[in-house]
């Protein structure tokens, strides 16, 4: 090389120098928008996968809750047959998921001089007709769909199955077993179902399109096929009969990994095709079946690859190009330049509308000009979604704004609430640690004399919370209407959360009725802190009294009622743990002792007066903390028959 020219080296070394550095950007891009488009690919399929899976599960538990309901109702009530079936007609006719629905008794449990009594509603274009299964080529009552709910005491899906005699179409069955006091003892008396089409699962899952052929299929709890492209795997196959068949040792992998439950995202050949594919699966929580989503490999990468083609071919172009410019490259390299320099500053005052014309060559220049290009398109494009995305922050915002009102409306916040009321006063108030929270307090009368009053903590925070809390307040409300005592409230309560509770979510409740003429108490407490007692504006002290397990968990569960004798001027106070575990800066909490302290302070003062006290010494105490749990206070203040006017 030392006896050529300067020229000829010059143009050799950048030639070697620009192709090598162009390769390994190129190679260094197409690696890193593989991997960069792999992940997005598996993120979206695991959240495409998630929404099916919502999707199919959200009407599945409509299903399930109408014949739980019905179910209730044959427990709690007795019904001839005409009422029946017109319960069983609107269940199917009010629920367009529902194919058919039947109440099939025990024999000779609804006739004494009938074996079989198994009203059935399906739809036969599009309305409920009536037939009664039973008989000696379809006794119902040994089929799966009633031994399997009857042995086993709770509902449960049943897997597919081709109903002759019944529905007559595949379909899966969702059955309810209820009982009858009998004696004195639970006894089985029979099933409630309803019946899902197997053709609208296939329809909905069949609308899952993934580039041109990817796909979607659902399979049982034991790994048979429900939904599949290929009609003939549907109820013929299972996942691993498939895998045994065509030797395919990771199918029987997955299929075990998803009837187990699980989730994932693996690589996959396609059982359609045999190319190499995507494989995302997820659980449906409400029947234990998978829903599994193939995403074809090659189609969904094939844009990377054409567009790294034409990268490839552009810049092999761009060499040739270079070759023959090399030579003009110091005349015409100052001009670009200076473009660039005035484009940055433009860019600098943020003016992003700009052209680079007369920038035409493909040299390390026209490279930087191509990156000003598409700096200038990605930063509009950041810009455009940073205001789309604070667009939509801000209506989220709003939204929770709103629910926090909604939230808060349902909360009694007009004081006094009872101005007509001496006997006694009430005041309370409630601050959510976020938008909305899971903290409540309310208070009605039963009667003329029985005064109820509440508070409760949910578990948890944000709108989940909140959506129990306004739950737990209804079911309260209506459940307390013929209640003997506090303790039965709770058990109606805590039967009624408990069993749909899939969330596993709990409540800690205090619920006590005052008798305004007399002043005693019955209180019953599910896990709550124990309420303080002001002994006529003397006395502080915590309550004393037996403390039950938190509503929501376990279903039977019976709950115990105390006793408390008020005396005119005596004062309730409820609070939520969100006031002893308020934290300050160094982590110290309020605790039980500093709240009897406060407490003790305001003794004398009216019910308004301890409540906003209390709440300014937690936030002294804080000492501007963020509020890590929702505060509630409610203060009760008893005057008997002496009356509120004579002593406030």
């Amino acid at each position: 090389m030392k006896h050529k020219s300067i020229a000829f080296k010059l143009i050799s070394y950048i030639l070697i120098s620009c192709s090598a550095l162009f390769l390994g950007i190129f190679g260094y891009n197409y690696l890193f928008s593989k991997r960069m488009i792999t992940e997005n690919i598996s993120e979206n399929a695991k959240n495409l996968t998630r929404a099916t899976v919502n999707e199919v599960d959200s009407i599945l538990y409509r299903v399930q809750k109408v014949p739980q309901g019905v179910a209730s109702l044959l427990e709690h009530n007795t019904f001839d047959k005409d009422e029946l079936l017109n319960i069983l007609y609107s269940a199917v006719e009010s629920n367009a998921e529902i194919y058919g629905a039947t109440i099939s008794f025990e024999p000779y449990a609804f006739d004494p001089e009938s074996l079989y009594f198994a009203p059935y509603y399906c739809r036969k274009k599009d309305n409920p007709e009536l037939t009664y299964l039973g008989g000696e080529f379809y006794q119902y009552f040994y089929l799966d769909w009633y031994q399997i709910p009857k042995e086993i005491e709770m509902p449960v899906w049943s897997e597919p199955y081709y109903d002759d005699g019944g529905g007559n179409i595949l379909m899966a069955t969702y059955s309810v077993p209820f009982y009858r006091n009998v004696g004195g003892q639970r006894k089985f008396t029979g099933v409630v179902t309803a019946d899902v089409s197997l053709m609208w699962l296939q329809e909905m899952v069949s609308s899952i399109k993934i580039a041109k052929s990817g796909y979607g299929f659902l399979i049982s709890r034991n790994g048979t096929f429900v939904t599949h492209p290929h009609n003939k795997l549907i109820m013929n196959e299972t996942i691993f009969s498939l895998a045994e068949e065509t030797g395919n040792g990771q199918l029987r992998e997955i299929g075990r990994s998803m009837v187990k439950g699980e989730d994932d995202f693996v690589s996959f050949f396609s059982m359609v095709n045999e190319k190499k594919s995507w494989l995302s699966y997820a659980p449906l929580a409400s029947s234990g079946w998978s829903l599994g989503v193939i995403f074809p490999r090659e189609e969904l990468l094939s844009d990377i690859n054409r567009l790294n083609r034409v990268v490839l071919a552009l810049g092999f172009f761009g060499l040739a190009v270079l070759f023959i410019i090399l030579f003009f490259i110091a005349m015409s390299i100052t001009r670009p330049i200076k473009i660039l320099a005035d484009t940055t500053r433009n860019i600098g005052k943020g003016s992003l509308d700009f052209e680079l014309s007369g920038i035409t060559s493909k040299d390390e220049v026209g490279m930087l000009a191509d990156s000003f290009i598409y700096m200038r398109d990605s930063l509009k494009k950041y810009i455009r979604d940073l205001t789309e995305a604070t667009a939509i922050k801000e209506r989220m915002q709003s939204e929770l704004r709103i629910a926090h009102d909604i939230q808060m409306g349902i909360i009694p916040k007009i004081f006094p609430p009872f101005p007509d009321r001496t006997e006694f006063d009430i005041y309370g108030i409630l601050e959510p640690a976020r938008e909305v929270g899971g903290d409540f307090y309310d208070f009605f009368f039963m009667d003329d004399e029985r005064f109820c009053f509440v508070a409760g903590d949910v578990s948890g925070k944000g709108v989940p919370a909140s959506l129990l809390m306004a739950i737990t307040r209804t079911m309260i409300r209506t459940m307390s209407k013929d209640a003997a005592n506090p303790g039965e409230i709770l058990d109606r309560v805590n039967k009624g959360i408990a069993r749909d509770n899939d969330a596993s979510m709990f409540v800690t409740i205090i619920c006590g009725i005052l008798n305004i003429k007399t002043g005693e108490v019955l209180y019953s407490n599910g896990g709550h802190p124990l309420p303080l007692v002001i002994r006529a504006g003397e006395e502080v002290e915590f309550l004393k009294g037996d403390s039950d397990i938190v509503v929501g968990i376990l279903e039977k569960v019976a709950y115990r009622t105390n006793r408390i004798q008020l005396n005119s001027g005596d004062v309730l106070c409820l609070y939520t743990d969100g006031v002893t575990e308020a934290a300050d800066k160094k982590g110290g909490l309020f605790d039980e002792q500093r709240l009897k302290e406060a407490v003790y302070a305001a003794r004398r003062m009216t019910v308004k007066e301890i409540i906003l006290s209390v709440y300014h010494k937690v936030n002294e105490f804080s000492e501007g903390t963020p509020q890590s749990d929702d505060i509630t206070l409610l203060a009760i203040k008893y005057y008997g028959n002496s009356g509120y006017n004579s002593k406030k």
